[in-house]
């Protein structure tokens, strides 16, 4: 049967839809006392380049100031002597002084590429600069962790599409922004019917029905988890204030998944920065505490850990429009009531030696997930990255 090409279309959208390491990473490390199988992780992806310099500020760097006149964060909350947190990213400042934050300055990887799409690829795959990987980090895991699984849902990213990270050789997360709507799309008779019925030996067609297939038979035990236990939390009526709310009630189930991802943005700011990076870190602020205050009240917030990264940073002066351009290395964030080791875990950028106006990583991200997989995940992290 010859499919129309609006069918096909169809088809394509649901099968998108399911879809040595140093001292100081061991933040992540899970105490003695906690058990690995109720770990869970929260990717959070500051998509576009977030600006780093303006997100964890150099209070008491002169060439901070002197590069960025007109956009230097001159409030910023203090965290310690020589650094501060931008003033909309208020509750991080909170977390900070509870112990359940970390930060880890100048993360990137060797031969950087400014591209938003290249270097979102190579953070996502966990691939070397000139490494071109079909599968990602998150994906891989799930080849290893979900290979003979009941239900296939290790890994849940809650978007419209499922992003490469997700991708494994076997096994791929789903994607949706709400269980209810991925439900009801599952349950059209036109998409039954196809799954039913399909008999196809050419390969890219038989994955999109083998993937819709699988999204159907999954798409009610996630409806259903989601609806388990209800929460009392006010989240922000914002499109990231839904997303972690849709997590917080998955988390709060017994569902069987280990990994969320999610993301915000655009960080792009190469016009007027400072308003844009406020409105979206005021965002991030605010889904962010509703998302903590849910976990801590139904005692999941000891066994959560949230990432976060961006593609990459942006170049220490500013441009003529108020704004950043392109860069290179930037920081990540880690939020847990089980942080081993809190705070600022490295060093402040070093303005003083730069690559051409851009700064020089000194922590490659692959250790960070390396990290995160063996001592969170309690994965074979040599296996998955290498």
């Amino acid at each position: 049967m010859l499919l129309k090409r609006r069918d096909f279309l169809k088809i394509s959208s649901l099968a998108t839809a399911s879809l040595t390491i140093p001292n100081f990473l061991q933040a992540m490390a899970v105490p003695e006392a906690l058990d690995k199988e109720n770990q869970i992780l929260v990717i959070l992806q500051f998509s576009g380049g977030n600006d780093g310099l303006n997100t964890i500020i150099p209070t008491r760097n002169d060439i901070y100031f002197r590069e960025r006149e007109a956009i230097a964060v001159k409030d910023s909350l203090r965290l310690t002597d020589e650094a501060g947190i931008n003033p909309s990213l208020s509750y991080f400042k909170e977390l900070f002084d509870k112990g359940e934050l970390a930060v880890l300055n100048n993360v990137g990887y060797p031969n950087p590429d400014k591209s938003h799409f290249r270097s979102m690829d190579i953070w996502q795959s966990a691939s070397k600069s000139d490494e071109f990987l079909e599968t990602g980090w998150v994906g891989r895991y799930l080849d290893e962790a979900c290979c003979n699984c009941e239900h296939p849902t290790q890994a849940l990213e809650i978007d419209d599409m499922l992003s490469l990270a997700l991708k494994g050789e076997e096994q791929k997360a789903f994607a949706f922004k709400e269980p209810q709507r991925l439900f009801q799309t599952s349950q059209e008779k036109f998409f039954k019917t196809l799954a039913d019925n399909h008999h196809h030996e050419e390969e890219t067609v038989d994955y999109l029905y083998q993937t819709m297939g699988s999204t159907i038979n999954n798409a009610g035990y996630i409806f259903e988890k989601s609806k388990a236990k209800s929460s009392n939390v006010i989240y922000p009526n914002t499109a990231l204030g839904k997303d972690f709310k849709n997590i917080a009630s998955l988390i709060n189930s017994d569902i069987n998944t280990k990994v969320y991802y999610l993301s915000v943005g655009s960080f792009d700011t190469h016009v007027n920065q400072n308003q844009k990076q406020a409105q979206l870190f005021t965002e991030i602020n605010d889904a962010v505490k509703a998302f903590v205050q849910d976990l801590k009240g139904s005692g999941r917030f000891k066994d959560t850990l949230m990432m976060t990264f961006s593609e990459f940073g942006r170049r220490v002066s500013q441009n003529a429009s108020k704004g950043t351009d392109h860069g290179t290395a930037n920081q990540m964030f880690f939020v847990s009531g089980n942080l081993k080791k809190k705070g600022i875990l490295n060093a402040l950028p070093d303005l003083e030696k730069l690559d051409d106006g851009d700064l020089i990583y000194t922590e490659d991200f692959r250790k960070v997930y390396a990290t995160v997989l063996k001592n969170w995940l309690g994965a074979d992290s040599n296996k998955i990255l290498g």
